[in-house]
């Protein structure tokens, strides 16, 4: 089951994170998997890990705001049966510590990239015969998150465009659905954590874990295995959806 084998996968911002644990996932499961990352040393290494395990995958060096560019990466790829529209940062600060440059910033990274990515990739699935699409969106898009204001404009964004392409598409035969995670555990926390907590890193990141009603945050691999059932053949009847993974916090804090 949930075999991608022949399968062509794209994944954006594979080098770290959540990106890393799905493109190194769906690589074991028979994908080739493309990495479409902005820094090239980081995709190599995810690259060499997929390869030094005997699968197959490539990198690209891609910057997702820049539509030329996704375009040329998507178009040099061909034929490609999954996206994962998962490259994307962060901004701390509510509207009134929200700057027109942080706007932006998050705005265009997000929202743009996820945008040229779909602009590129759809063409390509229509004229394969389908394919399927997975964004990452956040709880964000659906709760409060305190001085998280740019980020979750972004998110909502993710998950209405998702929805908004699983509609237009259906006689197309391509599926689209989001995934939205709570806390994650990935270097950009830990580095989130040293950089404005030091000398109580430990105390912040217990704290951080427990504000999930689970007691702890998600693995990046949790992240990668529903990414994997998604695009999978057994999710075939799927589309339209977003997927919370989130240790209860969504329901169970309230």
């Amino acid at each position: 089951m949930f075999s991608l084998r022949d399968k062509i996968a794209v994944v954006t911002g594979g080098g770290s994170g959540i990106g890393k644990a799905i493109s190194k996932l769906f690589a074991q499961q028979g994908a080739t998997v493309h990495v479409i990352e902005l820094n090239a040393d980081a995709a190599q290494q995810t690259i060499d890990e997929i390869q030094s395990s005997g699968g197959h995958a490539f990198a690209h060096s891609g910057d997702v705001t820049n539509q030329q560019q996704i375009l040329q990466v998507f178009q040099s790829i061909s034929k490609i049966d999954v996206l994962v529209n998962n490259a994307g940062i962060a901004h701390v600060g509510n509207v009134e510590k929200t700057e027109e440059a942080d706007f932006e910033r998050v705005y265009n990274v997000n929202v743009k990239g996820a945008y040229n990515c779909l602009y590129a990739v759809v063409p390509i699935m229509k004229s394969n015969g389908g394919g399927v699409i997975v964004s990452m969106a956040s709880i964000a898009s659906s709760v409060g998150i305190a001085d998280r204001f740019a980020y979750s404009m972004s998110k909502g964004a993710i998950h209405a465009m998702s929805m908004s392409v699983a509609r237009d598409y259906l006689g197309d035969n391509i599926r689209s659905n989001s995934i939205s995670p709570a806390r994650v555990h990935t270097p950009f926390v830990d580095g989130f954590i040293a950089k404005n907590y030091a000398g109580r890193e430990a105390e912040m990141f217990e704290k951080l874990s427990q504000s999930q009603p689970i007691g702890r945050m998600a693995k990046p691999e949790e992240v990668a295995a529903l990414a994997l059932y998604l695009c999978s053949d057994e999710a075939g009847f799927i589309t339209g959806c977003d997927y919370p993974i989130d240790g209860g916090f969504i329901k169970l804090n309230n």
